[in-house]
């Protein structure tokens, strides 16, 4: 009996360890997955942040390259190009636009009177309201009566402003020295009509030329 009882006891321990045996494996056989499935998912997240940057790197890069274009390079050298031209012809034509945009408040009060300097003189013609006609020149100044100078042009703006004659369509018969420093006088005509107009004008320093007076001459007298 005693041998039986033994061989019984022997058994049922050599089940309980299969038994141990078979859930250890299952156990480690677990672990094993579970780990193998933490380093998928972790590749998967890895993996999926760089080629998100390496892809917004690209789109930066593709980006950089399209505004850096030869094509949209030579585009705004154009334009930047058209804006100096246009700056520089606006500045040529500053002198000429402030003579002929003299407000009309300027010239609304002109004072008129009978006669003026000489017998010639029909009437004269002077407004507290004229400015200097603004200048390019620069430094001391002295009346150059050249043709081919810039003094000689402005002053040519000098004598459209008072007069409201167009300096393309002027004709100019005399323009000498006013009879003092920094003086002019100038005769004009507007092409085509006989009246005749003597214009004297002053440098002010750093504006320009400015209308001082204007005489208007007995027809068919240009001096």
């Amino acid at each position: 009996m005693k041998n039986d009882y033994d061989s019984l006891n022997e058994g049922m321990r050599s089940r309980q360890r299969a038994k141990r045996r078979k859930t250890n494996l299952i156990l480690n056989s677990l672990i094993v997955i579970v780990i193998l499935l933490i380093g998928i998912v972790s590749y998967n997240i890895f993996f999926s942040n760089e080629k998100g940057a390496v892809d917004q790197n690209n789109v930066t890069a593709k980006k950089d390259q399209a505004s850096a274009s030869p094509e949209k390079q030579a585009s705004k050298n154009n334009a930047t190009a058209k804006e100096d031209k246009s700056s520089e012809t606006s500045a040529e034509g500053s002198n000429s636009e402030k003579a002929k945009t003299a407000s009309s408040e300027e010239q609304a009060d002109p004072v008129v009177t009978e006669g003026g300097s000489d017998a010639n003189v029909k009437q004269t013609i002077e407004n507290p309201g004229w400015k200097p006609v603004g200048t390019t020149q620069t430094g001391d100044h002295t009346p150059a009566f050249d043709e081919s100078t810039v003094d000689w042009q402005e002053m040519i703006l000098a004598y459209s402003y008072a007069t409201g004659i167009d300096k393309n369509n002027m004709t100019l018969w005399w323009n000498e020295n006013g009879g003092a420093p920094n003086t002019a006088v100038g005769t004009i005509s507007e092409k085509g009509s006989d009246q005749t107009f003597r214009v004297w004008i002053q440098w002010v320093d750093g504006e320009g030329w400015k209308p001082v007076k204007v005489e208007e001459l007995i027809q068919n007298d240009k001096r």
